[in-house]
């Protein structure tokens, strides 16, 4: 990353923070299910695909915070590359 470890220190706590705000999430994709009309949440856990029902008003809350899921996955990935970042600097002599 190649930046001063101040600044990687200000990115992860901000990092930090905006994973605190996104922990209002679920695991899945919204899909329909076809000519019956109706949405489904679908998700794998242990390798099995399991399925919940959506009612029509939760649609959109549950669309939020599965999109919500992937920005914390994104956010996660960038906190684990600038904690390494931070490691190595500090195991630098």
């Amino acid at each position: 990353m190649g930046t001063s470890p101040w600044h990687l220190q200000q990115k992860r706590e901000r990092l930090k923070r905006e994973i605190g705000n996104n922990l209002d999430f679920l695991m899945g994709s919204v899909t329909t299910q076809g000519a019956t009309g109706g949405f489904i949440l679908t998700a794998k856990v242990k390798a099995k695909t399991t399925t919940r029902y959506i009612r029509v008003g939760m649609v959109d809350q549950v669309r939020t915070m599965t999109r919500r899921h992937r920005k914390l996955k994104a956010l996660l990935k960038e906190l684990a590359e600038v904690n390494w970042e931070l490691l190595k600097m500090e195991s630098e002599p």
